[in-house]
C-alpha cells in the first residue's frame, strides 16, 4: 500500500515530533511512508474566515501533491476533516470541473491515524509501551467530522504499561476552534479553563489527543498553571516503545 503522510502545516512547523512519530509507528508495522514535498496548508483557516477563493489554490495543490496514494494518513483530524468535507465544496464553487474530479478521487483517501490503524490495518495493539497515567481528550473534529468513534481509546487500551483514566465531560470542546480562539478569546479561555480543570481532576500525568491545535491550547493553559501535566499527541504515545531514544 502506498501511504502518503499529510503532516499539516501546524504539526510540521510547531510539533514535528508528531509527524516523525507517525512515520516511526507505520514503519515499525511494516509499511513504507512517503512525505510529498509539494504539500502545504489545507486552506482551513482561509475557509473558516471567509477567504474561500484564496483557499482554492490550496485545494488544487493538495490534490496534486497526494495524487496516486492509496492512503493519505494524518495525525490531525481537524485538517483531515477540512479536506474530506470542504475541499469538494471549494472545488464546486470554483467551477473547475477537473478540480472537482480530482478532489472526488483524492479527498476520500484521507484518514485519521487512529481509524487507519483500527480500520484499514485492523490493528489495536501496535506494540506501544507507555508507562504513565494518561487521559484522552476527544477533539470536536475527530468525533463529529472524522467519526473516529472509540478507535483512539481502543488503541490506547492496548498500550503496555499505560494507566488510562476517563476524562470527565470528555466530549466538551476545549475552546480552541482555530480562529474561534482569536475572535472570541474570553470565551475560548473560559472553555479551556473548564477542560484543564477536568484534566487535573483525573490525576493524569499526560493528556493526549488527535489534534495538535487543541493540545497547543490545552497544553499552554496547563503550562501556565504549572499543573505538571504534559500534552502529547496520540501518535507519539503509539510510537513509544518505552525505550530511550
Amino acid at each position: 500500500m502506498r501511504i502518503g503522510l499529510f503532516v499539516t502545516c501546524l504539526t510540521d512547523t510547531m510539533f514535528p515530533e508528531t509527524g516523525k512519530a507517525v512515520v516511526t509507528l507505520l514503519e515499525r508495522l511494516g509499511h513504507q511512508v512517503e512525505f510529498p514535498m509539494g504539500q502545504s496548508c489545507c486552506g482551513q483557516m482561509h475557509f473558516n474566515t471567509g477567504y474561500r477563493r484564496d483557499a482554492v489554490p490550496m485545494v488544487r495543490g493538495f490534490t496534486a501533491a497526494f495524487d496516486g496514494y492509496e492512503a493519505i494518513v494524518t495525525p490531525s483530524a481537524s485538517c483531515g476533516a477540512m479536506v474530506r468535507e470542504y475541499h469538494s465544496v471549494l472545488a464546486t464553487e470554483s467551477g473547475d470541473a477537473a478540480l472537482q474530479r480530482d478532489v472526488a478521487e483524492v479527498a476520500p483517501r484521507v484518514q485519521d491515524l487512529s481509524t487507519f490503524l483500527t480500520g484499514t490495518l485492523n490493528l489495536t495493539d501496535v506494540g506501544a509501551h507507555f508507562p504513565h497515567r494518561v487521559t484522552y481528550h476527544p477533539t470536536c473534529h475527530s468525533l463529529r467530522m472524522m467519526h473516529v468513534g472509540d478507535a483512539p481509546l481502543r488503541l490506547l487500551r492496548a498500550v503496555r504499561g499505560i494507566d488510562l483514566v476517563d476524562l470527565p465531560d470528555a466530549e466538551t470542546c476545549c475552546g480552541f476552534g482555530g480562529t474561534f480562539s482569536v475572535k472570541n478569546p474570553d470565551v475560548s479561555a473560559a472553555m479551556c479553563a473548564d477542560k484543564v480543570a477536568a484534566i487535573k481532576q483525573t490525576g493524569a500525568e499526560v493528556v493526549c489527543a488527535g489534534d495538535n491545535s487543541c493540545l497547543m491550547h490545552i497544553g499552554g493553559a496547563l503550562s501556565r498553571q504549572r499543573a505538571g501535566v504534559t500534552a502529547i499527541s496520540l501518535a507519539e504515545i503509539l510510537a513509544s516503545t518505552g525505550e530511550p531514544a
